[in-house]
């Protein structure tokens, strides 16, 4: 007899189209909405919860929250901290979502776009005017472009954007998508210690 799930846990970013056949064939689905430091661990305790295994899932929880604490206390020892412009999407721009803003500024650095981060969608983070970056001045410019290599000739070229310290002091980096543009523990780990040896570095030069 054929067998499938029975239940299936899903991000909100998600294709709808993708989670409609699971409900018709009766298959619980349980969206998770997860954008923040605190709630990707959160999600780690109640996913535990919900298979059998919370008190592996605490410990894990609790285990990176411990790895973020260490982070946080090595970043508040270096001597400056960094304004960072996190480019998720170079056409158009769009800067960081709110987990990775957060990791940013526990890694040491600024998000020079706070004020976007918070909104879900992209095209809710989009920089229209690229000037926006050029009167910010970044420090420190980290490419993550979803699906494709980041290019950072392409982005030292744009007009007006040599005047940027990130560009002038090739400050440019990527960190690969899966390891920070996903809400989960990778994001927590090789993202978050990606961002910090970023920042870590460009301290060291001051």
């Amino acid at each position: 007899m054929p067998c499938g799930p029975t239940w299936r846990s899903a991000s909100q970013t998600c294709r709808p189209t993708s989670r409609k056949p699971l409900v018709r064939a009766g298959v619980e689905v349980w969206i998770a909405n997860h954008r923040s430091v605190e709630g990707i661990l959160g999600y780690i305790r109640r996913l535990g919860a919900m298979v059998g295994v919370a008190e592996r899932a605490a410990a894990l929880a609790d285990e990176l929250a411990g790895r973020i604490a260490q982070v946080r206390a090595s970043a508040q020892r270096l001597s400056r901290r960094p304004k960072v412009f996190f480019e998720e999407w170079d056409e158009p721009l769009i800067s960081g979502i709110r987990w990775v803003s957060e990791l940013i500024g526990i890694a040491g650095g600024d998000d020079i776009f706070p004020e976007l981060a918070a909104a879900g969608l992209g095209r809710d983070r989009v920089v229209a005017d690229a000037g926006a970056v050029i009167s910010r001045q970044p420090d420190i410019i980290i490419g993550s472009w979803c699906g494709k290599k980041f290019r950072p000739d392409k982005v030292a070229a744009r007009p007006g954007w040599q005047d940027i310290p990130a560009v002038r002091d090739a400050e440019l980096h990527e960190i690969k998508s899966p390891l920070i543009l996903q809400p989960g523990a990778a994001a927590l780990t090789d993202g978050l210690d990606a961002l910090h040896a970023i920042v870590a570095r460009w301290a060291l030069k001051r």
